[in-house]
C-alpha cells in the first residue's frame, strides 16, 4: 500500500483523542448492530420467498421504504418499522442479556461485549 491520504492521516490523528475514539467506536457498534439486524430480516424475507414489495404490503409499509431499508445504503429504521417487518415475517424480536463470563484467575465477572 502507498502513503496514507490526507483524510487517513486526519482520522488517525483524531483517533488519538480518547473521547473521539470512544464516540467513534460507539457509533460504529451501533451501525454494525443495525446492519446485522436488517441483514437477518432480509435473509428471513428471502427464506420466506417474499419480494420486498410483498413484505411491505404485509407489514403495512410503503414499498419504497422497504426497498431503501434493504438496499446497500445505510439504513436507520425505527423500532416500530423493525417490529412491523419482523411481525410480517412471523418472527419475533428479543432482547438477550449476555451472561457475564467469569475470569478464572479472580472469579470476578468480566464483560464479553
Amino acid at each position: 500500500m502507498g502513503e496514507a491520504t490526507g483524510a487517513e492521516r486526519y482520522f488517525a490523528g483524531r483517533m488519538l483523542d480518547p473521547a473521539y475514539a470512544s464516540a467513534y467506536e460507539e457509533a460504529r457498534a451501533r451501525v454494525s448492530f443495525i446492519d446485522g439486524l436488517m441483514g437477518e430480516l432480509d435473509r428471513e424475507r428471502r427464506r420466506s420467498n417474499l419480494s420486498k414489495a410483498e413484505l411491505a404490503r404485509r407489514a403495512g409499509l410503503r414499498p419504497e421504504a422497504v426497498r431503501r431499508i434493504f438496499s446497500k445504503t445505510p439504513a436507520n429504521p425505527t423500532l416500530a418499522t423493525i417490529y412491523a417487518l419482523a411481525k410480517a415475517l412471523d418472527s419475533e424480536l428479543k432482547l438477550v442479556t449476555p451472561k457475564p463470563t467469569v475470569d478464572p484467575s479472580t472469579e470476578e465477572p468480566i464483560d464479553v461485549y
